[in-house]
């Protein structure tokens, strides 16, 4: 594990590997310890750097809203201590929203991108009201707010089989500071829509989508790449691919890196 400072604030991460560099993102309430079979995979043939963004894992907060351009510019300190000029960005739902980010100030730095169970879009009004009851309720009551939160990230099929797993995830979102947690619904309820750079088609896009998800809803997320180069690959399950589709999905970007 590595750290540096950006703007006077921790930032964690991890290096592997040799070739060329892939960098993964989490989601929100997850770390980069989410990634440690899919780092152990693909540091076989390339650099793989794990990055845990603003108050998760062992990355302190910036502030009391962390934006996806705050986590992006923190990314790029990582990328720049590490003399990495070009990545693939792998980024999982809020991660995704940060490699987009990312894309947008520094498009040179950007060779390929992969929105794995994430999408280009911004928050509907919905969406946004109820971040802001969620910031409520994780104020009210922190452990049951975050152990709901995750279980409602499973397909409803999974949540028993995939029980133990589920467990495990819950284990580390309850390490995430609740100025984190906080931080990180307001940056992302003001999020940009950034639509218009997936349609751009400036770089190979790949967008993976679960039918069943529970946050993003599978038919109105399809509308993003129409017209577009990017990729579509849709597994049967719910918002955590990494676990639900495990297999697959290394198969998956394990051929998208080529």
């Amino acid at each position: 594990m590595k750290n540096i400072l950006y703007k006077n604030t921790n930032i964690s991460f991890t290096d592997s590997g040799k070739g060329k560099a892939i960098v993964l993102l989490h989601g929100f309430l997850e770390n980069k310890k989410m990634w440690a079979e899919y780092i152990e995979l693909f540091s076989e043939k390339y650099r793989v750097v794990a990055i845990d963004l603003l108050g998760h894992g062992d990355s302190d907060c910036l502030g009391y809203v962390h934006t996806m351009e705050d986590n992006a510019n923190a990314v790029n300190a990582v990328l720049e201590n590490l003399n990495i000029e070009k990545a693939i960005i792998v980024g999982h739902s809020m991660g995704g929203y940060v490699g987009l980010a990312f894309a947008e100030l520094h498009p040179e730095k950007i060779q390929k991108l992969v929105l794995l169970n994430s999408t280009s879009k911004e928050d509907s009004e919905e969406r946004k009201l109820n971040r802001t009851r969620a910031i409520k309720a994780v104020k009210q009551n922190y452990v049951s707010f975050v152990s709901l939160a995750i279980a409602n990230l499973f397909s409803e099929n999974n949540r028993t089989r995939l029980a133990e797993e589920i467990e495990k995830v819950k284990t580390e979102a309850l390490k995430t500071p609740l100025q984190g947690i906080i931080a990180s619904q307001e940056g992302m309820k003001i999020r940009k829509d950034r639509e218009e750079l997936v349609r751009k088609n400036l770089f190979p896009i790949i967008l993976i989508l679960g039918k069943k998800d529970p946050v993003l809803n599978y038919e109105e997320s399809l509308s993003q790449i129409e017209d577009t180069t990017a990729e579509l690959v849709s597994f049967e399950d719910g918002h955590m691919s990494q676990i639900e589709n495990n297999e697959e999905l290394k198969t998956v970007l394990l051929d998208f890196f080529q």
